[in-house]
């Protein structure tokens, strides 16, 4: 499926023992490969997979063990999946070894900080997504401090563009994301999703990771109820339904999630009113 048809749903397959939401439930080979093969029968048209945990304080993966995690289900996945396989990766030499398992694209939520990923991605001749960040898993959060938002956001991507650019990708390889949660507060993650047209004018696909996100939860839990809800994945469904249907309706082309078939709808309806004349 083309971009720009309809919104893409990428399907998120984290094989990780540590991370926010469904840690180590998909670390074995076997439990990983059925659950990449259901997430594609509920519709998905991309498939993203991590070796890594990017939630906030996560501690680093050597490469050698996030290879080890995940070239074995991208191998088994390779001759079995109809839908595209990306590697969720910061880290060039991980990149490298999944593309030769038969990943075809590159997720890298540090926009090319590592100095080799460019020139992976480009001799691979892939598409790289290249999302904003601040620091790393673990110290990202003491970096969210903006004077100037979206412009600050735009710029820093700019800057990954222009590296990729210079390393021989070419632009209709390029995508970019927010980064949503990652050195965001609460409130600049709204004012992100509010704000995507900014993004879509730099001429690129844009890609939104809201799914489950810890923004949904510290709203819900200051709106909705009095206990905690912040480590109740099941308590952000809708949330994530509400915030998928804002990216879409303000022009996200693909949305990167956990619950696929029920995101999937919430994409579809919400394109649908986008497109309605």
């Amino acid at each position: 499926m083309p971009l720009g048809v309809r919104p893409l749903i990428m399907g998120i397959l984290n094989v990780t023992p540590d991370s926010f939401s469904d840690g180590s439930l998909y670390l074995h080979p076997s439990k990983a490969v059925a659950r990449a093969l259901a997430i594609q029968a509920e519709g998905a048209d991309i498939l993203d997979v991590g070796g890594e945990s990017t939630r906030p304080g996560a501690k680093p993966v050597p490469a050698r063990e996030e290879i080890k995690r995940v070239v074995p289900v991208i191998e088994r996945l390779a001759d079995r999946l109809k839908i595209p396989i990306s590697i969720d990766t910061s880290k060039a030499a991980v990149a490298e070894a999944a593309i030769k398992a038969g990943a075809v694209m590159v997720n890298d939520v540090t926009a090319l900080r590592d100095s080799r990923m460019a020139e992976v991605v480009a001799r691979a001749g892939v598409p790289v997504i290249l999302m904003h960040m601040r620091g790393t898993p673990r110290t990202m959060q003491r970096s969210a401090h903006y004077r100037r938002l979206v412009p600050e956001i735009l710029s820093e991507l700019k800057r990954s563009i222009r590296m990729a650019r210079a390393a021989g990708i070419p632009p209709e390889r390029i995508l970019i994301d927010p980064g949503l949660g990652f050195a965001k507060l609460p409130a600049h993650n709204l004012v992100l999703l509010k704000s995507l047209q900014a993004f879509k004018a730099m001429g690129f696909p844009v890609v939104v990771g809201p799914s489950r996100k810890s923004f949904i939860g510290q709203i819900l839990q200051s709106a909705v109820r009095p206990e905690p809800v912040e480590g109740r994945m099941d308590d952000r469904i809708f949330g994530t339904a509400a915030a998928v249907a804002v990216a879409v309706f303000s022009g996200a082309d693909i949305v990167r999630v956990h619950e696929v078939a029920a995101m999937r709808h919430v994409a579809l309806v919400a394109d649908a009113i986008r497109n309605s004349s």
